[in-house]
């Protein structure tokens, strides 16, 4: 049979625009009428608009088709779920289509258990351990405040008491304030002495205190003839007072030995002017400042206490340049009185590395230590501390391996992992600290 022209071109127009064969959907299950609503958008308008105007030039519509023939099954149409699936919300969407989460032994979040009542009663009492605490005040029953001390402070002090008697390499044993004054020189000139050599050793290594010391003790008196003075034993208060090497076979007893007295003393410091003083102590630091404070207080010293010292702290402090920390040391060394903990930088710092005390001068220090630590180890803590600055607990590069109390868990800064240093012949300790030099004693 021969077609028509125009019945070819329309059947290539129907082939182009009917969709290749495919599955029959749920949609198709269900019956195009009731979800055909739900798929129309413009494209299908368009589309059918088009269709229309095919099937009236040919004249005839297809009195039924299939699904698959509609001209509907070529738009994009939605599925009932995923239309309902619009109107859940975003979270839950999100939990229906997240893919199972495979959880390994690794990423596992362990589950906590539940406690029990008395579980909790017991996780809540403190181990067997306790933290070690600093000094904090309490109060006893009758409601006074008492101060507790650091826990564990006493066992620190004899371990660091031990090290420091079986070194004493420091500075401070042999060149401290208290060990510089002149052994041949009288009780009230050697309590002038001790104190010269503490307003002397402010911000000053104890080495260079004292340098300055021997110059004032052999060089203050140079315009002045040498005095030989005729001292007896029992003019001191003991007879180690008094360092003298005798002459061989020659034995120290009562009688008198002329020896070089020290030129050091009150007398010589009114009578010096302030260039000359000020020349002899120049290595020691603000050498300015103290040759001042050192005139001025041999004025007052003079005219108010009779050429001695003050025998108590207020009277030492109100001296120009003397602080709580000279005048609690002074009272020990030079009078014997122990009224106060005297504390420089080296107490101050040590004891906060320690924890005994948060404390941010050494005037805190000296109140908080004061408060709990025992009387009769007020006089002695200073030099225990200073030379253990002097040696292992130094302010810069701590030798924490060189320190006894490495390893016991008892300093709270301890710097782990540093070894002892070793020096030449196997040797541990501090290097560098050989015996000191300079010695003061009688010529």
């Amino acid at each position: 049979m021969r077609t028509s022209r125009a019945s070819k071109e329309t059947a290539k127009v129907l082939q182009a625009l009917s969709p290749p064969a495919r599955r029959q959907t749920r949609s198709a299950a269900l019956g195009t009428g009731a979800l055909r609503s739900f798929a129309y958008n413009a494209d299908s308008a368009i589309k059918g608009e088009i269709n229309s105007e095919l099937f009236s030039t040919i004249g005839t519509i297809p009195a039924t088709r299939s699904d698959d023939d509609s001209s509907l099954s070529s738009v994009n149409t939605a599925d009932i779920e995923d239309l309902v699936e619009d109107v859940e919300p975003p979270s839950k969407r999100r939990k229906r289509n997240a893919s199972p989460r495979v959880l390994s032994a690794s990423n596992r979040t362990p589950r906590k258990p539940l406690l029990k009542k008395e579980d909790s009663d017991k996780k809540s009492t403190p181990p067997s351990k306790a933290r070690r605490m600093p000094a904090r005040k309490t109060r006893d029953a009758d409601g006074a405040i008492v101060v507790e001390p650091p826990s564990n402070w006493e066992t620190m002090y004899n371990i660091v008491k031990k090290m420091r008697a079986d070194n004493p390499t420091a500075p401070v044993d042999t060149m401290g304030c208290s060990e510089l004054y002149w052994r041949a020189s009288s009780p009230r000139d050697r309590r002038f002495q001790t104190l010269i050599a503490l307003m002397l050793s402010s911000q000053t290594k104890d080495t260079v205190t004292a340098v300055a010391m021997q110059r004032l003790h052999t060089e203050l008196g140079d315009a002045q003839p040498d005095r030989v003075s005729t001292v007896k034993k029992e003019d001191f208060e003991s007879t180690d007072d008094v360092k003298i090497k005798p002459e061989p076979d020659d034995t120290l007893s009562t009688a008198s030995l002329p020896i070089k007295d020290s030129t050091l003393n009150l007398e010589n410091i009114l009578a010096v002017t302030p260039t000359r003083l000020n020349t002899l102590i120049e290595k020691v630091g603000f050498h300015n400042n103290k040759t001042k404070y050192i005139k001025a207080a041999a004025l007052i010293l003079r005219d108010e206490y009779n050429g001695d010292i003050p025998s108590t702290p207020e009277g030492l402090m109100s001296l120009p340049g003397v602080g709580p920390k000279m005048a609690y040391l002074c009272m020990s060394a030079a009078w014997g009185k122990h009224e106060g903990i005297g504390v420089d930088v080296h107490v101050h710092r040590i004891t906060n590395l320690w924890g005994w005390h948060k404390t941010k001068t050494p005037e805190e220090t000296r109140m908080a230590l004061q408060s709990w630590l025992p009387r009769d180890k007020w006089h002695e803590i200073n030099k225990l501390l200073v030379g253990l600055g002097q040696t292992a607990c130094q302010p810069v590069k701590r030798r924490c391996g060189e320190c006894y109390l490495a390893g016991t868990k008892l300093c709270k800064s301890e710097i782990k992992g540093l070894s002892p240093v070793k020096r030449e012949g196997g040797a541990t300790g501090s290097p560098g600290l050989d015996e000191p030099k300079i010695k003061i004693e009688a010529l």
